[in-house]
């Protein structure tokens, strides 16, 4: 490949890498983006990514100013109501013990948000960034040095090209070698918990509801999905200790199922995996700083948090909504120090604040000790019993820093 020079380089074609990408090729840029791997579009391709994301209203919004919406939305299940359960700590089966609903029609006229499929949401932004002649993506290429200087940025890759950049993105995740090379420290922290991902169908319709089940080890959520074959279907995101993971990982799927069926407390009824089953490691890690010479960071590589809450992605979506917005200037890229400044004063309280609450919630969540199993079922019942606070607390799982 020759050497090119362009404004923007996006290291990672992950859904934030190329969600940037969009974002910046739809302000004229060129930009120019490469990841190691092509991104799985098909659900039944090995290594298709069956988790889900939920997008909440902001990042709709967003992503609807970008022309993705009306793409997404025929596939996308809306979330109505959010139910939080929590069960018996001590006893096998649990059974719950106090479950309550926090519904989006009693603060706005939209769902909380929209539940999709993250291999398809992968296919669509591929096809729509096929649509931008300033948008070049590549796979099978990393990031090996980085050289910054005052009028521009160098990036050399694996096959000895030569990008030079005005401005570098880092979007390639919890082990982001733009930050490495940019020098930017993490703290991390570790839960010893893992999250098992799949699909089921289920003997009771979901009624648009994301469904999260607390006990100690961690929440077991149903995600709504769209009908399987005739029948109600959700995206499980099963959190619990690594020691009982790597058990449940065992199991034959007869067994596995009546593991989910025990766990779920048949809160929709028996269910069926339909989907190979995933496990990924809970951490909680931040970027000591979100920018550096010519550099930001993004998404994973910034902050990775446990998956509780549709943080994830979304707070991923404002980072990148922060930079496009800074991004529309008339200078452009010109002050590119008063741009990444203003960018790390935008979003790092947010950030922090986030990580810092969902560890916590997952602290709560997970633990075994009596008095931290009460405190999650007073907690459940406090938040609920006073509107003004319940709408607030929706209002902020939103992002809305203000009240509506």
């Amino acid at each position: 490949m020759r050497n090119r020079n362009i404004d923007i380089f996006i290291s990672g074609a992950g859904p934030a890498g190329l969600l940037a990408s969009l974002s910046f090729a739809s302000l004229g840029y060129s930009v120019f983006c490469v990841d190691p791997k092509k991104p799985v579009t098909q659900s039944n391709e090995d290594g298709a990514d069956l988790r889900t994301t939920a997008f909440l209203q902001p990042a709709k919004t967003f992503m609807a100013s970008l022309g993705l919406w009306e793409k997404l939305e025929p596939f996308a299940i809306p979330m109505e109501i959010m139910r939080i359960i929590d069960s018996e700590g001590d006893n096998w089966p649990p059974r719950e013990t106090t479950a309550k609903d926090f519904l989006a029609s009693e603060i706005s006229d939209l769902p909380f948000g929209w539940n999709i499929p993250n291999w398809l949401l992968r296919r669509t932004l591929l096809e729509n960034a096929m649509e931008y002649s300033n948008l070049e993506l590549k796979f099978g290429l990393t990031t090996s040095s980085i050289i910054r200087r005052d009028d521009a940025a160098f990036v050399y890759l694996n096959d000895g090209s030569q990008i030079k950049s005005k401005l570098i993105i880092g979007a390639d995740g919890r082990g982001s070698l733009v930050r490495d090379k940019s020098q930017i420290k993490i703290s991390k922290r570790e839960f010893s918990q893992k999250a098992l991902t799949f699909i089921v169908t289920h003997e009771r319709p979901h009624k648009n509801a994301s469904i999260e089940i607390h006990r100690s080890g961690g929440p077991f959520t149903f995600v709504p999905l769209a009908d399987f074959e005739g029948k109600p279907c959700s995206s499980v995101v099963w959190m619990d200790s690594n020691k009982n993971v790597k058990r449940l990982l065992t199991l034959k799927t007869k067994e596995f199922e009546e593991e989910a069926n025990n766990r779920s407390c048949m809160h929709l009824g028996k269910l069926r995996v339909i989907s190979e089953i995933s496990d990924w490691p809970i951490i909680s890690q931040l970027a000591k700083q979100l920018t550096a010479k010519r550099t930001a960071l993004i998404a994973e590589a910034a902050h990775v948090l446990p998956p509780i809450g549709a943080q994830g992605l979304n707070m991923s979506l404002a980072d990148i909504k922060s930079l496009h917005e800074l991004a529309k200037s008339p200078s452009r890229l010109s002050n590119i120090n008063e741009i990444l400044s203003k960018y790390e004063q935008s979003r790092n309280l947010d950030i922090k604040t986030r990580v810092l609450g969902i560890n916590a919630l997952n602290e709560v969540s997970k633990s075994s000790i009596s008095v931290a199993q009460k405190s999650r079922t007073l907690g459940i019942n406090f938040l609920h019993s006073s509107p003004k606070i319940r709408h607030r607390l929706m209002q902020l799982g939103l992002g809305f820093k203000e009240p509506n």
